[in-house]
């Protein structure tokens, strides 16, 4: 990470109502993925920033945990309604910061705007329980109370809807919250926490804190943090589990993935071309629910055809662009992982059938990478392995479903896996042994919606209680037990 002087135009962090500048002469550039433009520069903050920002948070607490349930919900409509009459200039933002075709981008905030939907039945998520009659002339009662102040860690892939993954439920629940976007995409965090002011938020429940290593672990270190919720890469949430664990905090870390497709005889193969190009190359590859590796099962040389056939007519481009389905992968840095990632593939002996380096070498700027298809892969090489995070499809061929699933139950990681074809019985099969938490039956990208969980297995996940639905509700809450006795 190279870090550049402080510059005039530089993002303010949003602490207790205020934007404030951060405590540092450090910032980074902000640069469009597409064309390399610089867009604003963000400060590196500190420790120093991050204690005012969870003293605020804290502050904010003893009055925000006792504020009546509707009228937290109330605040969070007011925020539905702000982001909806926003929803283009959102969807403009992120393409502008993360580089995405402008579709999907509207389609991101339509996510972020359903999170807040969930969020706003808090009257009803809050309920406790109760039991008359435990024993005799005894009842028992459960309620639900907010932990504190929560830190948020979100990466650059969905720089709204992860966020609002995290923070409205958190809050409803009637904790306050501390976030730290992606360094790569801070402007829309910005842009959230004014309209979440605008929707009538007290000062010091949402904060904003732009920067990089120093506030991850400010986060995870701070006694009066007590929980992290945090989404981005295998190695980092592992390391952002077992620091705040330590620290005594509740961790959901959503991590890594490599999520297998399983193609079988019977399927229709245009409707499973469609689903796999548009899950492998929208949004470059960027999102843990991307379709990575291809499960031929059976000849399928029909099927490796049309895929083929299908990426070489994919426009590519600068997300503004309504035809342009494949844009530009976030950084340059995370371009060149990615060309070694297929210097490797070739290495190790798979067939590169589409080379996307070809359409980078045609581009004049931005970060592009064409789309990517290698054939043969077997399950021990590394392009079969790793999450490689770009429009790479790895295509391995199985003989027949078991040996498909097999692909699956080996491979380290757990986040999704889809099944195409007709055969009911091939379908419950896939549903009672895919080793992975979200699972696809001819959906190219299964990602749930915001009243359930975001299930993913082995190393796609490091906790016990998933974001999203009722797992969110009871990771943002602790339990009060009540037994009374009314013989006296």
């Amino acid at each position: 990470m190279t870090v550049i002087k402080k510059q005039t135009n530089v993002l303010k962090n949003y602490i207790n109502g205020q934007w404030v500048e951060a405590s540092t002469t450090n910032t980074l550039d902000v640069s469009n993925p597409a064309t390399g433009e610089v867009l604003t520069t963000v400060p590196v903050s500190t420790e120093e920033d991050v204690n005012q920002a969870v003293h605020a948070a804290s502050e904010a607490f003893l009055t925000w945990k006792n504020t009546p349930v509707p009228k937290r919900a109330r605040i969070l409509f007011k925020f539905h309604t702000l982001l909806s009459d926003n929803h283009d200039e959102l969807a403009k933002l992120i393409v502008q910061e993360n580089g995405k075709a402008f579709k999907e981008a509207h389609g991101e905030v339509q996510r972020g705007i359903e999170c807040v939907e969930f969020a706003a039945g808090a009257p009803t998520l809050m309920m406790g329980e109760t039991l008359s009659g435990i024993a005799e002339d005894i009842d028992s009662e459960m309620f639900r109370y907010p932990l504190g102040v929560i830190g948020g860690i979100t990466p650059f892939n969905f720089p709204m809807m992860v966020p609002l993954w995290m923070f409205p439920l958190a809050i409803a629940c009637g904790n306050t919250f501390v976030l730290k976007p992606s360094e790569r995409t801070p402007m829309l965090a910005n842009k959230l926490a004014e309209l979440f002011t605008k929707a009538g938020a007290p000062d010091g429940v949402l904060n904003v804190v732009h920067g990089a290593h120093d506030v991850v672990n400010g986060l995870l270190e701070h006694e009066d943090v007590k929980a992290i919720s945090f989404v981005g890469s295998q190695p980092v949430a592992k390391y952002v589990y077992e620091r705040a664990a330590a620290n005594g905090k509740r961790v959901q870390a959503l991590s890594g993935a490599k999520n297998h497709h399983i193609v079988m005889p019977d399927a229709d193969v245009e409707k499973a071309v469609t689903h796999i190009v548009a899950s492998a190359y929208g949004s470059a590859g960027q999102r843990c629910m991307a379709c990575s590796a291809v499960v031929v099962v059976g000849e399928g040389e029909a099927f490796v055809s049309e895929l083929k056939a299908r990426a070489d007519e994919l426009i590519i481009g600068n997300g503004l662009d309504d035809e342009v389905l494949l844009t530009p992968v976030i950084r340059n840095s995370h371009r060149a992982k990615v060309l070694d990632f297929i210097s490797k593939g070739v290495e190790e002996g798979a067939s590169l059938i589409r080379d996307g380096r070809k359409e980078m070498d045609e581009m004049k700027e931005g970060n592009f990478l064409g789309p990517t298809i290698f054939d043969h892969v077997t399950p021990d090489m590394v392009i079969a392995k790793e999450e490689i995070f770009a429009p790479v499809i790895s295509m391995l061929r199985a003989k027949d479903l078991d040996e498909g699933l097999e692909f699956i139950r080996k491979s380290r990681y757990g986040n999704g896996a889809t099944i195409y074809t007709k055969d009911a019985k091939a379908v419950r099969k896939f549903r009672e042994e895919a080793d992975a938490g979200m699972l696809g039956i001819n959906v190219g990208v299964p990602a749930t919606m915001a009243f359930f969980p975001f299930s993913g297995w082995k190393d796609s996940f490091y906790g016990d209680l998933h974001v999203n639905g009722k797992d969110g509700v009871n990771f943002f809450t602790r339990k009060k037990m009540i037994t009374s006795r009314y013989d006296f």
